[in-house]
């Protein structure tokens, strides 16, 4: 069978891919964990949040789950942390959707924005401020609400670390290692990683041949405002 594996944005939780969930063909089946620090899943004891521990936890999750044929899809974050893994050449991957990632490269954040965003911990109306730069189209109140919900229970430590350190990291060096088909997916409307810095930072970086599809007016979170692009570029 094969398997989608789904990897939430930073902020995020598993619970953004079940719009996209319903969507997808019989005979597959799709699996999105809350990654260490974010929605439910506590981070193990001495984790460092690094790019190589988050990829360390994913590999253990594809083995404890015995997955021998899967994609992975890789939201924000979690796009350089698909990266990281396919670069590693795991038995069983079969591709990447890349979805609004987080370029192999550093991430295109100001140290005015990084210092904004890690005052903003915690706080309901940053929180509510975050929803409006991430969001483009139009989303139901229940959505809106679990977007918020997400930001506010993220772990200190994983929501510091990301912005200090994680979204800094340049992996670009890991980038010819990757052996399978990768596709890029990016709402032109995107204001955390636009859409110019993806041309800039990722693509090129894509194994030849790699296709960047544009979703019109979509912002970064595209399994909740373009499941169906997203199920298309599966």
């Amino acid at each position: 069978m094969l398997t989608y594996l789904a990897l939430h944005y930073w902020a995020g939780s598993g619970q953004e891919f079940d719009l996209l969930r319903p969507l997808l063909p019989a005979g597959t089946q799709l699996l999105a964990p809350d990654l260490p620090g974010f929605g439910q899943q506590a981070a193990p004891a001495g984790f460092d949040y690094s790019v190589k521990s988050y990829v360390d936890w994913i590999a253990e999750f594809i083995a404890d789950n015995q997955l021998t044929e899967y994609v992975v899809i890789g939201h924000s974050m979690s796009g350089k942390f698909a990266l990281a893994l396919a670069a590693r050449q795991p038995a069983g991957l079969r591709g990447l959707v890349l979805v609004a990632p987080s370029p192999p490269t550093p991430e295109p954040i100001s140290n005015q924005g990084r210092a904004a965003s890690l005052a903003a911990y915690g706080k309901r109306e940053e929180a509510e401020k975050t929803f409006l730069v991430i969001t483009n189209r139009l989303l139901t109140k229940p959505i809106h609400q679990a977007i918020v919900r997400d930001n506010l229970r993220t772990s200190h430590a994983a929501w510091d670390a990301w912005l200090t350190t994680g979204s800094k990291e340049d992996i670009s060096a890991l980038m010819p290692a990757i052996r399978v088909p990768c596709r890029l997916l990016v709402g032109d409307a995107d204001r955390a990683i636009p859409l110019a810095a993806q041309r800039r930072q990722t693509l090129p970086l894509l194994p030849p041949g790699s296709e960047l599809t544009v979703v019109p007016g979509a912002g970064h979170l595209l399994p909740l405002e373009a499941p169906e692009s997203l199920r298309a570029a599966l």
